[in-house]
C-alpha cells in the first residue's frame, strides 16, 4: 500500500462489530515532522482477547485516547507490535531502528520522543502524558535483552498479556490470597489466564487453581497443565461452595458473575475484574452477594514493584523477575512437539477485518496466535 493511502482500523465505539478504514493522520502525506519528533512504520502487530478488552473498556480505561485522529464514534483499537524508525527530526532517534512497544493498528505513529536511555525511549506527545506510562515506553530491539528475532510474534502476543499475569499472580500472593484455599479463573484458554496459572503454578505454597472454559477449549486447556482442574462454565455450580475462593475475572461475563457470586456467597473473600474477552455479556456488578468486585489495572501495580524497597523492588528488580518468570513461561509456550501457542501471520485490510471479527465471535484457535500488519 503507497503512502497516499495508509489507513487506521477503527472500530466503533458504541458497537465493536462495526468496522472501517480511516485514513492515517500520521502518514507522511497527511504531517510533516515537527523539530523532535519521528514517524515509526509498524511493521507486524499482534491481535488477541486482549485487544477487545482494550476496546469494551476503550472510554472507562481511555484506551481510545492513545491513538486519536478518527472519525467522531470511532477508535483505534491500540495494539502491541513492531515498528521502524523510517523518519526522525531527533538527533538521538536515527532512521533504521527498529522498536517494540504500544502502538496503533494502523501504519505509522508519530511521536514526540523524550526520557532517552539506552533501552529505549518514552512517546512524549502532549495527549500521553496523563495516561499510563507503561504504554507510552517503547524498547529498542538491539538494546533489549530478551528480544530475539526469531520469536517477535511470541513477544507481541504474550510478553504484555504475561506481564499482566505475572503481576496479578504478584498482587494475590502479596494479599495472601485473601485467605482463599481456591482461585477460580473465567476465559481459562486466554493467553493472559493460563499465564496468571503458569505463575502461581510455580509457587510452593498456593491455593487450589481451577479454570473455567468452553467445552470447545476444555481439551486444549487441560492439556496445558498449569490448571489443578479444569471445568466447563456451566459446571461450575459443582464446586464446594463452602470452600474460600477468590474469582478473577478474565471473561467479563456478567451473567457467569453472578452465578459465582451466588454459589459461594459470602465465602468469596475476593472478586477480581481483569478482562472482557465476553464483550457482549458486560454488565454492572451491583447487587451480588459478597465482596464487590474490584479492577485489577496492570500499570498500578507494576509502579508499585518498580518503587524502591520497602514496597517495591526497584526498576532493575523488577524487570529481573519478570524476565525469570518470562524466560521458564518461553520454555512450556515454544515446547517441541507440544507448543502452548503457534503463530500466524497476515497481511492486508481485509485479513485484518478478517481476523478481527473471528476474534470478536469468539471463534479462534486458542492455540493459534495472530501476527498482523496493515
Amino acid at each position: 500500500m503507497d503512502k497516499a493511502s495508509a489507513t487506521r482500523f477503527c472500530v466503533s465505539r458504541t458497537d465493536l462489530r462495526g468496522t472501517r478504514l480511516l485514513p492515517d493522520p500520521d502518514a507522511p502525506t497527511a504531517r510533516a515532522l515537527a523539530a523532535g519528533e519521528a514517524r515509526l512504520r509498524v511493521r507486524s502487530f499482534a491481535l488477541t482477547a486482549n485487544n477487545i478488552t482494550y476496546a469494551a473498556f476503550g472510554d472507562k480505561m481511555r484506551y481510545w485516547e492513545f491513538f486519536p485522529g478518527g472519525a467522531e464514534g470511532w477508535g483505534c483499537v491500540p495494539v502491541w507490535g513492531f515498528a521502524e524508525v523510517v523518519e526522525s527530526r531527533h538527533e538521538a532517534v536515527a532512521p533504521g531502528q527498529r522498536v517494540y512497544g504500544f502502538l496503533p493498528m494502523g501504519q505509522y505513529l508519530v511521536v514526540q520522543p523524550a526520557h532517552l536511555s539506552a533501552r529505549g525511549f518514552m512517546d512524549g506527545a502532549a495527549h500521553r502524558r496523563e495516561l499510563a506510562a507503561v504504554y507510552n515506553q517503547l524498547v529498542l530491539c538491539a538494546s533489549d535483552p530478551a528480544y530475539d528475532a526469531a520469536l517477535e510474534g511470541h513477544q507481541a502476543l504474550l510478553r504484555p498479556l504475561f506481564t499482566t499475569s505475572f503481576l496479578i499472580d504478584d498482587f494475590m500472593a502479596e494479599q495472601a490470597f485473601h485467605g482463599a484455599g481456591q482461585l477460580l479463573l473465567s476465559s481459562a484458554s486466554s493467553k493472559t489466564a493460563y499465564g496468571t496459572a503458569f505463575c502461581l503454578a510455580g509457587r510452593n505454597s498456593r491455593p487450589r487453581v481451577v479454570g473455567l472454559t468452553s467445552g470447545g477449549n476444555l481439551d486444549y486447556t487441560r492439556s496445558l497443565g498449569c490448571y489443578d482442574e479444569v471445568l466447563r462454565y456451566e459446571d461450575v455450580q459443582t464446586l464446594d461452595p463452602s470452600r474460600p475462593t477468590v474469582y478473577v475475572d478474565f471473561a467479563g461475563d456478567a451473567a457467569l458473575r453472578r452465578i459465582i457470586h451466588d454459589h459461594f456467597g459470602a465465602r468469596l473473600r475476593y472478586s477480581c475484574s481483569v478482562g472482557g474477552s465476553h464483550w457482549e455479556a458486560l454488565g454492572g456488578a451491583s447487587g451480588l452477594p459478597g465482596p464487590r468486585p474490584e479492577l485489577f489495572f496492570a500499570p498500578a501495580q507494576a509502579k508499585k514493584r518498580s518503587a524502591a524497597a520497602p514496597e517495591g523492588w526497584g526498576p532493575a528488580g523488577f524487570e529481573a523477575r519478570l524476565a525469570q518468570a518470562w524466560s521458564a513461561f518461553m520454555q512450556k509456550v515454544t515446547a517441541p512437539g507440544n507448543p502452548w501457542l503457534v503463530v500466524r501471520t497476515d497481511r492486508g485490510a481485509l485479513a485484518v477485518t478478517a481476523a478481527y471479527q473471528k476474534l470478536l465471535a469468539g471463534r479462534c484457535d486458542p492455540r493459534e496466535g495472530l501476527m498482523l500488519a496493515l
